[in-house]
Formats: structure tokens, sequence, C-alpha cells
């Protein structure tokens, strides 16, 4: 049987790589897996920084167990351009930072001490995907995730994929099949018992085929009782394969879902009925640290996506992202669009061929998830190219026949070769001069920008971001219009049955280039900020849930009379999915309005919007006259379920820390985000603060980054990351006004 072991600890880290480190180990700087090459600061660095060559070193000892057996270390992505050597010879080359490979060590081991030499090339290189021209995100250079030691016998599974049939019915279809590692090529005879479990591991189904070749199969036909993987009950099974042969055993498992996925010109369709896609896209990045965050930060994305943004889908812009987030999607039921490295240039036929194959690479990885719904096949915004994509198309179909294809452009007139016309729409301005008397709309029409006489499956990719950046720091009336701008495109897109969906850019700001950011490097286009914590616009996707699930009901305002033009507080947007809202101010008359059918006709949820209609600016208080506490009020059946207090006169008040998970992995690089809060009386935060904060950690645990931050929008945030020792972390946050928090985790 395999032993898969993750390597952590024992690695040691070179700023620079020279021949001399391919074969002798050198002394440097001791760290764990996974590991960002250059940790930059949150604002005005220099990109190139790690551009450069980096070099890794970790002694592998002699194990018995290695002897007359394969051995091979799995790297589950570095970036960008890897080579590895044993004891002074290479053993593998990759020029893909977003896919995994391998490195087999077999025959090269000593009985003793062997040296494993990693480079890591941060550069830009033009010949590689996503290199060439411009991109708008950061390749943080480094080993970023986890690498495993694995053996095996001379035959063992180096794959399983996972093929169903019949999903909508009680006589449920799975085919499994098996490809084998045989790479000394030996003659082998055995069987392989394929065993269908649910998710705790209880055996439901099994069947034992033959196996002789280089692949097998196993095909279960006419099975009752399995439930379908839903969004809001996502069951999962695993596929569980025992291999016997007379060149040694294995056992390999995936885990996988019943559900069919289809876009049609009449939308999205799960498991048959129709869905709405309303989802965002996602950058894999995190503030100081780049790439280098383990599993627990990747799922809690996903968790952020789903149950705090109320999204239905993801996509993984602009590259494929780690198996840690593909899987929280799949155990939550968060749908996926995944897609190969590339930003907008096309390369030449290597960096083309390379394409190809991160298209093979990205299938073959990730064909068994369940969430994963479409394959982007087409550079992110790029020209049309028709050999090209014709390969890409033809890769990912003979792959995977379950699954349509995408290809996300921005151009009119563009080719479909795929399955599906995706495109990022960002027509959401105003119109030109020479346009005046034309309405401006937040999407165009299909036919408007296939060019095409007839319909086709239709999703729209991005739309907003950069088009409209919003810092958390901007002005009430900016953060209002991001607000309109996101659900304006949302409206317009459940308005028309053809168009499947609309995926935001983008759920959380990110560090980029300086060609494109702010000035501060930081590109904020996102519904969060870059801590992941909500600004206004976010609370316009949640709002599009059922109340059921969460009431939602927030205005979008800092409840000051000087923050908007001529001091007047309307019109105010309430982000809720209440039947209707009162607000009332000081000791007037509570005033009610309901939501705004007149604008947001197709939302699930439309916005409530105070204006002259409902309001007397007198009943405010008009400028110069006193200002008053307000309370805005959620109803739903007639009944009060939620009230905001809006203070007339916030003070600081609470200093709130709140910690993701406080019981970590000491074994392994785990990480936890915390998120630091002003708030005023009425537990609001409070946007014109702008503190100190003092951070303090002591125990099993460090800070990323600074220790000292300042508070914007009332905001801050940091991730704590054990070092590898067992106990107590003590946690101290302070600012000069709010005082002084503690929070005690654990590693273990």
């Amino acid at each position: 049987m395999r032993t898969v072991t993750k390597l952590v600890s024992g690695w040691t880290f070179h700023t620079s790589f020279s021949s001399e480190l391919i074969a002798k180990a050198a002394a440097g700087e001791a760290v764990r897996l996974p590991h960002n090459a250059v940790d930059l600061d949150m604002t005005y660095f220099d990109e190139r920084a790690f551009q450069k060559e980096f070099a890794y070193q970790y002694t592998l000892a002699w194990q018995p167990a290695f002897a007359g057996r394969e051995v091979a270390l799995s790297f589950d992505g570095a970036m960008a351009n890897s080579v590895v050597w044993v004891n002074g010879q290479q053993v593998a080359a990759h020029k893909d930072g977003y896919t995994p490979f391998s490195a087999r060590l077999t025959g090269l081991l000593q009985e003793g001490d062997n040296l494993i030499t990693v480079k890591v090339d941060g550069s830009e290189n033009p010949e590689i995907p996503p290199f060439g021209g411009q991109i708008d995100y950061l390749t943080y250079a480094g080993i970023y995730r986890d690498v495993w030691l694995q053996v095996t016998d001379a035959v063992s599974i180096a794959n399983l994929k996972v093929e169903t049939a019949n999903e909508l019915s009680d006589a449920k279809g799975v085919t499994v099949k098996g490809f084998l590692a045989n790479p000394t090529q030996v003659t082998f005879t055995g069987t392989a018992l394929v065993e269908l479990c649910a998710i705790d591991g209880t055996v439901l189904h099994q069947q034992t085929v033959d196996v002789a070749g280089a692949e097998f199969s196993a095909s279960f036909e006419a099975l009752s009782g399995l439930a379908l993987w839903e969004l809001d009950s996502p069951v999962l099974y695993v596929a569980r394969v025992t291999l016997n042969t007379s060149a040694g055993s294995d056992q390999h498992s995936t885990r996988f879902g019943f559900r069919t996925a289809r876009f049609t010109t009449e939308g999205f369709f799960l498991n048959g009925k129709p869905l709405k896609i309303r989802g965002l896209n996602r950058h894999q990045s995190y503030p100081y640290v780049g790439y280098a965050m383990g599993q627990r930060a990747q799922a809690k994305d996903a968790d952020v996506m789903k149950d705090v943004l109320k999204c239905n889908l993801v996509r993984t812009s602009h590259y494929p992202q780690s198996t840690y987030f593909l899987n929280r999607c799949d155990e939550i039921g968060l749908l996926v669009f995944e897609e190969i490295p590339g930003w907008q240039h096309i390369g030449g036929q290597a960096w083309q061929d390379e394409s190809v194959e991160n298209v093979r690479r990205m299938v073959e990885r990730d064909w068994n998830h369940p969430s994963i719904i479409i394959w982007g096949v087409r550079i992110n915004e790029s020209q049309d190219n028709h050999d090209f994509y014709t390969r890409t198309n033809a890769m990912a179909r003979s792959l995977d026949s379950t699954r349509q294809t995408g290809g996300v452009r921005y151009i009119e007139n563009s080719e479909l070769l795929e399955d599906v016309y995706t495109v990022n729409d960002f027509c959401h301005v105003a119109p030109p001069e020479w346009m005046k008397g034309i309405a401006p709309t937040p999407l165009r029409q299909p036919r408007q920008v296939t060019g095409l006489a007839h319909e086709v499956p239709y999703l729209v990719t991005e739309f907003n971001g950069h088009m409209y950046p919003t810092k958390r720091i901007d002005p009430e009336d900016r953060q209002a219009e991001h607000v309109r701008r996101h659900l304006d495109v949302l409206n317009k897109a459940y308005e028309n049955p053809v168009i499947s969906g609309a995926i935001g850019w983008c759920m959380f700001d990110y560090n980029t280039h300086k060609d494109f950011g702010a000035g501060d490097r930081i590109c904020h286009h996102g519904v969060m900020d870059i801590f992941r914590e909500p600004k206004f616009a976010a609370w316009g996707y949640t709002s599009q849930c059922s109340p059921a699930e969460q009431v939602v009901l927030q205005p979008v305002t800092y409840w000051a009379r000087g923050e908007k033009d001529r001091c007047e507080v309307l019109p105010l947007i309430v982000l809720t999915n209440c039947d209707y809202v009162e607000l009332q101010v000081g000791d007037f008359a509570p005033k009610r309005a309901e939501p705004d059918r007149a604008l947001y006709p197709h939302l699930p949820h439309a916005p409530v919007i105070f204006d002259s209609r409902h309001v007397n600016m007198n009943d405010l208080g008009a400028w110069g006259m006193l200002w008053r506490d307000a309370t805005v009020t959620g109803y739903i059946n007639g009944k009060a379920v939620s009230t905001v207090k809006l203070s007339g006169n916030p003070v600081p008040t609470t200093l709130q820390v709140q910690v993701d998970d406080t019981q970590l992995h000491a074994h392994e690089k785990d990480a936890t985000r915390v998120i630091v809060r002003a708030l005023d009386q009425a537990g609001r935060l409070l946007p014109f603060m702008d503190d100190v904060v003092h951070v303090q950690v002591t125990g099993a645990a460090k800070l990323l980054g600074p220790d000292l931050l300042t508070l914007k929008g009332g905001t801050t945030g940091f991730w704590l990351e054990t070092t590898g020792a067992v106990g107590d972390i003590t946690l101290s946050v302070s600012t000069r006004r709010m005082g002084e928090q503690r929070v005690t985790l654990r590693a273990a």
C-alpha cells in the first residue's frame, strides 16, 4: 500500500539560486511549507522583488520502506518555473505555477541523507502562461502549496475518474475508471476492488474487476437510494479502489456527487431545475504572504462566498486554484467556473502548447469535483485564435464529456468554439455625448454581443470591477453608487432568461502590478476589502438570499449629516430581504417604504430606497438643526424581524476582535483570520476611526504582517499562523482610545 507524507517542516530557503546548491546543502533560512519567497508590504511595494530565482533544499533521510519501491515528491503548486534535483541529478521540470507535478526519486536515493534541491523562478517568463503581456494580478514566487512524499509499489493508482449517469432517476449509474502508474513497465496481473461508499466510509456497493494493462473500469447500474448533490444539500460519495497485483498493492479514493449541470439558451439548469447564477470572481492571494496559505484559509474563502455573500458560484480567476478551496466548494454546495492561467495575452506556438497542457492538467486534477460545472479553456479577455482554441476545446472534451466549455472574452462578435458564450460585460457606464437621449444599460443583449442571429448558452463572467473601483474609505455617495451598479447588473441578468447569470468582479480587493491598481498597488474592485471584510456592496449580494436563511437589513449610510452633497441624507438605500422597512428619526413618526420594484423588478429582493416619496427633509432635521439618532426596522408578514440603530452622536465604544478559529493545527502550517472593528454604542462601524492598532502575539503562533496597523473605515485585519509548536496562543489587540482586547487560541 502507498504511504503519503506531507513535508511541512525541514526546508531551507535561499533568497537566490546558484548552481552550487544543486548538489551541496548550504545554510539558509529554515521555513515551513507552504512558503512565499518574498513577503510584500500591503502598499507601495515593488513586485519585481520576487521576479527572480530562488532555491529550496530538503534533506530526505533514507528509510527502509524505500527499498524496492517507487518514491516520488508530489508538488501541488510552485510558482512559476520549477526544476527539481536529487543528489545533483535533475528529476523534474515544470513550467506552470498553478498545476501539480511529480519528481520521481526511485533509483537515485542512497542510504543516509539525500539532498533535494528545488529551483523556483518567479520571473514573468514570456514562454509560460500567463506571462508575455501585462497581467492584473501578482504571481508570487515560492513553493506556495503543499509537497508530499509518496511511496508506492511498482504498480500503483495514478488517478481515478468517476462518471455518473441517470443522475435524476432512482436507478443511477456510476463508472469508475482507474489509471495506473507503472514507470518501470513491469508485467503484472491482478484485480481491483472498486467500492462506492457513503462519505463516512460505509460501503454501499462493490465490484471486483481484473487488471492487466494501464487502465481499468468498473460500472455500476440501477443504483437506488442515492441522493443528488444539491446547493442546499451537497451529498458526497466516495469511490475507493483497492489494487492487488503481482507487482504490489495500492489503495486510492476520490469523492464525487450525482448532479447534472447544463447551460442552455433558456438559462442554466442544475439537476434539471433552472438556477440563475449569482456569483463573484476570486483571486487566491492574501495580504503579505501572497499565495502561501494552507487548507483552513482556502476553505474559509469558500465559506465566505457561500455563507456571507450568499453566492451560488465562484469563478477561479484566472487560473486553477487550491484543491482545498475546491474541496470546500464540494462540501458546502458552491458552484465553480474553473479556468486555465492567462490574462489577455496569447503567446507563440510553444506558449500555446503549454496552455493546452494546462487544460489537460486542470481537467485531470479536478474532474471529480461536483462543484465544477464548466471548464474555462480560453485565455481571459483574449482575442480570437481559431487554431489555438480549437485545440483547447478539443483537449477538454476528450478528457471530460460531462461538462461544457466556456471561454471568457470581452469583445463582441467573437468566434464561438466553446459550448457557452462567456463574456465580461463592462458596459455599465453613462452614454457618450453623441448618444444623448439613449438610456444607459447595465448589460448588453446576448445577440448584440455574440453577433449571431440565434441564441446560444450565455453567461456574464465579469462586470463592474475596474469600471468603478471603490475603497472602503470612500465617501458614502460612492459607496451607494457601487451598490447600485452591482444591483443594476444583477437585476438585468435576472430579467433575461437567456442569460444564465452574472459573476461580479470581484469578491475582494487584491494586490496587483503598478500598471493596474490604485496608487497603493491594490485593485479596490472587490465587494469586500482585502481582509474579506464586507463593503456595502457585499450586502447587495447577501440580501438576495431567502429571509428563512438569513434576515438582512443593511442601511447604506454612515449616518452623518455632512457626508453627502447639500448635507442631505436622502436617498437612503436599505439592502434587505424584508417585506418593508420603517425609518424613524428622533421622535418623528416612522416612515415606511417597500422594496423598490420600479427600479429593480427582477431581483429576488429589491432594496428599499427612502427618498422624498417617503420622507420630508424637515422630518430629518434640515441643515443647521439638531442631528438625531435613527432606527431602521425590517418587517416580514407584518412583524418586526430586525432592527438597526444609527447613532446621531457616535462615540468609540467597543474594540471588537473576531477570530475565525481558536483551535489550530500545530503540525501543519495553519492560519486563521482576525478582524478588528471599532464600533459605536449601537454596534455600528465607526467609518472615520483611523486609530493605530497594536497587535501582540505570544505562544505557538506568529503574526503575518506588521504588528502596527491602522483602522480603515473602522476596521482592519490580519492572519495568525502556527509555528509548529504545541500550546496556547495569546493575542492582544489594542488602540489608544479603545483599550485592549485579549483572545486565547490553541495550537494542538
